[in-house]
């Protein structure tokens, strides 16, 4: 029970990552809040902590949007008196180089894990400094420290996180708030499926890419989750500022 009486708030908490993060943090003792914008997907997730013994609570929130993110902060203190620890996962992927991506998909990009990760941020810390702690997670990427083809908007705001991450860090170390980004490679989600079908690729063929590093294999949400936990928890005390690669050797290759 790492994370006894802890309460945690997660963005895209309805699958992938997220989902798998908050069921790991409600079997570790934390209260669990997350965000996302399916209803319907968030409250199975929320179902499904509550019917093994977890308290948890969905707030649909888009994370681009200012008054979204503070109702989410706002509705998770309400709800639960205190925010442990922010994990900002929300993210979404455009397989296009500079010239192919359009505008829009920069700025959906740039918004929801860059932008999205600001927000959340913003609103949360205050409510850290008061309690005189605080845990903050950002889900970057292998590519937000090595880059990779077609992946330009993804790669500029997942290398963004890392910075932010480790400005926020210097900036309230002396607040008892920790801030780091867990750095994923090729993960187990719905994204796999969708970026294949953007880029016109097999599914096969693409899982088949996606496995091309030392370890042999793609990753599992519980995996990724674990690393998160680890960092959540008091296991990573002395830990701020720091950017955790869990990849299976994709950015040591």
């Amino acid at each position: 029970m790492r994370l006894d009486a802890r309460v945690a708030l997660i963005t895209g908490g309805t699958s992938g990552i997220g989902k798998a993060t908050a069921r790991l943090f409600a079997r570790e003792g934390a209260r669990i809040a997350i965000t996302g914008r399916d209803a319907s997907r968030g409250q199975a997730v929320v179902d499904e902590i509550t019917r093994d013994g977890g308290a948890a609570i969905f707030v649909p929130a888009d994370v681009r949007v200012a008054i979204d993110c503070k109702r989410a902060v706002d509705a998770t203190v309400k709800a639960f008196g205190r925010i442990d620890i922010l994990f900002n996962n929300a993210g979404v992927f455009f397989p296009k180089t500079v010239p192919d991506c359009t505008e829009q998909e920069w700025d959906d990009t740039i918004d929801v894990s860059l932008k999205g990760a600001f927000l959340m941020s913003k609103y949360t810390i205050p409510v850290m400094i008061a309690q005189h702690r605080g845990v903050v997670i950002h889900n970057s990427s292998g590519w937000g420290i090595v880059g990779g083809a077609l992946g330009a908007a993804y790669c500029a705001a997942k290398g963004g996180l890392i910075v932010m991450a480790k400005a926020m860090a210097i900036d309230h170390a002396k607040q008892g708030i920790r801030v780091n980004c867990i750095c994923p490679g090729d993960v187990d989600t719905p994204m796999l499926p969708d970026d294949a079908q953007k880029r016109g690729m097999d599914l096969d063929a693409y899982l088949a890419s996606c496995a091309e590093r030392p370890m042999g294999r793609i990753g599992t949400p519980d995996e990724i989750a674990k690393s998160v936990l680890f960092l959540a928890s008091d296991d990573a005390s002395f830990m701020t500022g720091a950017a955790l690669v869990v990849d299976g050797g994709g950015v040591a290759d």
